[in-house]
């Protein structure tokens, strides 16, 4: 979860290896992004992470993604230069849903406070500052597509129909169940069967409480001792053949809201609720209307995100280094001139940070 790719920032740059000598390279810059600045660090890190989630996500075709993608890293990390520089011109800040999204984490793993979460990130590697800029940039990123480009895309009724009636065999679905539960652990009971039967006890109590008209996802946030206590004791959907036979047989015969008697399992004593019970088949409209929205929107959204890229691009003042490709410029494009005033300018405030222990 804390696992962050962030790139290198430099203040200023002119299109070249930026150098403090004839033969000392502080860092090559390969692009240059109006006063923003892509170095082959970033490049690399961007390449190395293509391979990381083509290796997570697909092991078997991973060579084959990351040869798809390698084309496409510079467009990147132009792409989000220019994203973050449209975010400044709207005064987009990200603080407020920064620390949002940071309380949720910390709350998902369990932690008291900031400090808890921040100490997590440093357990692995990882600077907490890098990695609350990298939320900080996705989160800026997003609001400006959101604001600049989703806003606009206007989706009908009929555009969802015929989505639908275009990916229906895609749409077909087995049975599934999805479950939520309420654990009370005997993990630490051992043999002791005094501890099990007060484990037994306050499930059955709980059950009660339940019966009673108790809001199931309200009781599982404040008894549950599972790892789903936070969602409300939300585990997810299953499909057949994926649960325990005991478990697939009771869950699979129950109907959407039902809630079983307590069960005991390894972990402890449980209490399950069906919160949906989907039939294998294709759905109806009605039914997935949300994610048909969702789909459009999202197969209309790539184009347009491209498209206003482009303009982005011919708006702003881009130069790349020989050798690489920005695979989503645009052919009206305005390439800067770089004076040798200004590369003079570069060298001596690279010799300064130089000095200063920057590099």
């Amino acid at each position: 979860m804390l696992r962050v790719f962030f790139r290198l920032v430099l203040a200023s740059a002119v299109l070249a290896p930026a150098v403090l000598s004839a033969d000392t390279v502080v860092e090559e810059i390969i692009a240059r992004v109006n006063n923003q600045i892509v170095t082959r660090t970033d490049y690399e890190r961007e390449q190395q992470q293509l391979k990381d989630e083509a290796q997570q996500q697909d092991p078997a075709n991973a060579a084959k993604m990351v040869a798809q993608g390698q084309k496409d890293v510079l467009r990147g990390l132009i792409d989000r230069e220019l994203l973050l520089e449209k975010g400044k011109d709207l005064d987009i800040s990200a603080d407020t849903e920064l620390i949002k999204r940071l309380d949720e984490m910390r709350k998902q793993m369990k932690l008291d406070t900031m400090e808890d979460l921040e100490k997590a990130a440093t357990s692995q590697g990882v600077s907490f500052e890098d990695f609350k800029q990298n939320m900080r940039t996705e989160i800026i990123t997003q609001q400006v597509i959101q604001r600049e480009v989703g806003s606009r895309l206007n989706i009908s009724k009929d555009d969802e129909h015929s989505f639908y009636e275009q990916h229906k065999s895609e749409l077909a679905r087995p049975e599934e169940v999805r479950l939520s539960e309420i654990l009370i652990s005997t993990e630490h009971a051992g043999d002791d069967q005094t501890k099990i039967a007060a484990a037994q006890a306050k499930a059955d109590d709980l059950l009660k409480q339940i019966k009673a008209g108790a809001n199931f996802e309200e009781v599982a946030k404040k008894e549950s001792q599972g790892p789903s206590a936070t969602q409300g004791g939300d585990l997810g959907l299953f499909e057949r053949g994926k649960l325990a036979k005991q478990l697939e047989d009771l869950t699979f015969g129950m109907k959407k809201d039902d809630v079983s008697d307590v069960i005991r399992t390894k972990q402890g004593f449980v209490i399950l609720k069906v919160t949906e019970h989907q039939a294998a088949g294709i759905p109806s409209f009605n039914e997935i209307e949300p994610r048909l929205q969702e789909a459009v929107y999202m197969q209309r959204l790539q184009p347009a995100l491209r498209e206003y890229l482009k303009k982005l691009r011919e708006q702003a003042f881009i130069d790349i280094k020989p050798g690489y490709v920005d695979t989503g410029a645009s052919p009206n494009q305005s390439k800067p001139i770089v004076t040798t005033a200004a590369k003079e300018a570069s060298a001596k405030e690279l010799k300064k940070k130089k000095k200063l222990g920057v590099f």
